[in-house]
């Protein structure tokens, strides 16, 4: 599996007991969804390998406690500390309505209500302290901060999000 084909799901934070269990720091909104999995990939390396679940409890709210097969001992659970945990893509919940991933919407295209098509967005950069939209104008980049008041439509069907940004915030980048 391609770490481009799954999204991250947390980290495993710390062992819990002698018989090689761990506990992961789920990176989501909604970790009761993931409460009962099969199985996770785990970043070794870079490489992303495979892990079933023998059990597993949520605790704390975003802390989930696993007991993975084939780790049984304190040593065992010490080599993979501190991996991502990343799952297939496809199984991220379906978002609607202006809710979206962020991998989701590269490619699309931006139309502010007032400037009109500014271009396609190729990354969300999601580092700084306000995520942007990284969108691709001919020879020129320009940056849109995610707030919810500046996106007014994401169009799944179009391929299209729909922006009202500050007068002027477009030109700059433009001119």
């Amino acid at each position: 599996m391609r770490k481009e084909d799954c999204f991250y799901l947390g980290k495993i934070v710390k062992k819990h007991s002698f018989k090689g269990e761990v506990v992961i720091k789920l990176d989501t909104d909604e970790p009761e969804l993931y409460g009962n999995m099969e199985s996770v990939f785990v970043d070794l390396g870079g490489n992303l390998v495979p892990f079933f679940i023998e059990k597993s409890s949520l605790s704390k709210s975003t802390m989930l406690r696993i007991k993975f097969e084939d780790v049984n001992s304190e040593d065992e659970a010490e080599s993979i500390l501190k991996s991502g945990i990343y799952l297939p893509i496809d199984l991220l919940p379906k978002l609607e309505g202006n809710k979206f991933y962020y991998h989701e919407v590269i490619g699309f295209t931006v139309v502010d209500v007032n400037f009109g098509i500014v271009g396609k967005i190729v990354n969300v950069n999601d580092t700084a302290a306000q995520p942007l939209f990284e969108i691709a104008r001919e020879e020129k980049e320009i940056f849109i901060p995610l707030i919810d008041d500046f996106i007014k439509k994401v169009d799944r069907e179009n391929k299209e999000v729909q922006v009202k940004t500050p007068e002027g915030l477009i030109e700059l980048y433009i001119s």
